[in-house]
């Protein structure tokens, strides 16, 4: 009864000790699907904004902006012309200033990917876990306790076994 429990006992430690393995490799392998998934969401976006950058710079030439103001009439067509100017300027500054914040988070993603796939990689290449692995890792102090512990609950059932026989022949006289 006591090699039992204590077979039981140890079974369950090392069985919560390797879900515990592989969910760490698991938890690795998903961070770095999400930090790719990242990556493609910010290239897309920094796709988009060197699209957008392209358009400014094609509109904020002189022959372009004479061309957009071209039916409507004006007595200071200048003014028109230096306001849209300024408008596309300002424009063109705000998308530049977002694709360099785009750039720096596309930078760190690369660099979090990088790491995050080493990682991945360090936590596949590990040796999958035996008992003998297990139990030193527990370490002495508590692998005592684990068996103690496993004794101790062996010892209560078999006493608690005799109090019952105990009690039941009692009663039959």
């Amino acid at each position: 009864m006591k090699l039992k429990s204590s077979l039981v006992l140890l079974s369950l430690i090392l069985v919560f000790a390797v879900s515990g393995n592989a969910q760490e490799t698991a938890t690795a392998a998903e961070s770095v699907e999400k930090l790719k998934a990242q990556l493609l969401e910010v290239q897309g976006k920094e796709d988009a904004l060197r699209t957008r950058l392209a358009q400014l710079d094609e509109a904020i030439k002189p022959e372009n902006i004479e061309r957009s103001l071209a039916g409507i009439g004006s007595t200071r067509p200048e003014e028109l012309r230096e306001q849209r100017r300024r408008q596309l300027s300002i424009e063109r500054d705000g998308v530049l200033a977002q694709l360099g914040t785009i750039e720096t988070s596309r930078t760190r993603l690369e660099a979090a990917l990088a790491n995050a796939e080493v990682l991945a990689y360090q936590q596949s290449a590990r040796p999958r876990p035996t008992i003998e692995n297990n139990l030193a890792a527990l370490g002495s102090r508590y692998q005592w306790l684990v068996l103690g512990g496993g004794s101790g609950l062996a010892l209560l059932a078999l006493g608690g076994g005799a109090f019952a026989y105990r009690r039941k022949t009692r009663l039959r006289t």
